[in-house]
């Protein structure tokens, strides 16, 4: 379900009760990790950190407007979704987050390409994914993407 939010704090107002505190609590964690040059903006409907315009001037391929999306944090109808594109992109982060995950939690991990998934939001392992979104800098996002985008 997609915000109509302006701002990330009337995304978070705009929440049920129940999902305010852990939304809160996970914002708070990755703004807490998340490398210097990364900016929190509201997009597609959720909140998102971006690599803004200023460090990337080219923007999203898709939508060169667009800041290049790197991590989004979503509460959807049955869930609550982090969306990072770098488990997407690099292995040995998938790698490490899986692995953490497993050794952390002991609820199966339910996850497709960059999205992660917890129905139970007591189940969140909110260090973890503080720790997911500090492993990677805009500037290695930005050199992640680019070989990407070049090796299509």
């Amino acid at each position: 379900m997609q915000s109509q939010a302006t701002s990330p704090l009337e995304y978070i107002d705009s929440l049920p009760e129940d999902r305010k505190k852990v939304m809160t609590a996970l914002r708070h964690e990755i703004l807490k990790n998340l490398p210097d040059g990364f900016s929190e903006v509201i997009g597609y409907g959720m909140l998102g950190y971006v690599v803004p315009h200023s460090l990337y001037p080219a923007g999203y391929h898709c939508d060169p407007k667009l800041p290049l999306p790197f991590m989004n944090l979503a509460s959807q109808k049955n869930f609550i979704a982090i969306y990072h594109m770098g488990i997407y992109i690099n292995k040995d982060l998938l790698d490490w987050f899986t692995a953490e995950y497993a050794r952390q939690s002991k609820v199966k991990l339910d996850m497709g390409k960059s999205c992660i998934r917890f129905k139970k939001t007591d189940q969140i392992p909110i260090c973890l994914i503080g720790e997911l979104a500090s492993k990677i800098t805009p500037a290695q996002w930005i050199e992640m993407y680019e070989r990407l985008k070049n090796e299509r």
